[in-house]
């Protein structure tokens, strides 16, 4: 038997792999927001579910719920859960059963829950700053990957 090692295919090494890529800059990123997340005693996923409860409180959806909020973040309940009831424990937001259907939960934030997001807006432009990102290079990479990941979500159903 031969020990010869042969050559990886160029498709099958690491640096090629658009996928790695996403990965590792993806938890970069989640790595530099991390002190600006503390700060406000908010998780990456509490982040991401707050930033649509703010979206929702200046263009609400017809049904604000649990279930609207998990297919906007790609989530399911149950990973979705856990982390509104510690924002609720928090203050940040309310979860109130619907009187019509009570599987529905309806979300929305309470006045806590709206002064984050003040708070939020100077950290995060001092976040990029400080890192001398491009904006006009991050927005158009932002339009690039939401490309790629409608094509993935629709491809997936």
């Amino acid at each position: 038997m031969s020990t010869e090692i042969l050559p990886v295919e160029e498709g099958l090494q690491l640096d090629n792999q658009l996928c790695f890529k996403l990965y590792a800059a993806s938890r970069a990123v989640i790595r530099a927001y991390k002190p600006m997340l503390d700060q406000l005693g908010l998780t990456y996923p509490q982040y991401l579910a707050m930033l649509v409860l703010w979206e929702w409180q200046q263009q609400p959806p017809v049904l604000p719920t649990v279930k609207a909020l998990g297919e906007r973040l790609l989530l399911d309940s149950g990973t979705l859960t856990p982390l509104l009831k510690r924002l609720e424990l928090q203050g940040l937001l309310q979860r109130k059963r619907s009187v019509s259907d009570e599987r529905e939960v309806h979300l929305g934030l309470t006045p806590l829950g709206w002064v984050l997001r003040e708070q939020v807006l100077p950290l995060k432009s001092q976040l990029l700053c400080e890192r001398g990102i491009d904006l006009d290079a991050v927005a158009a990479l932002r339009r690039q990957v939401g490309l790629l990941l409608d094509q993935f979500v629709s491809s997936s159903h």
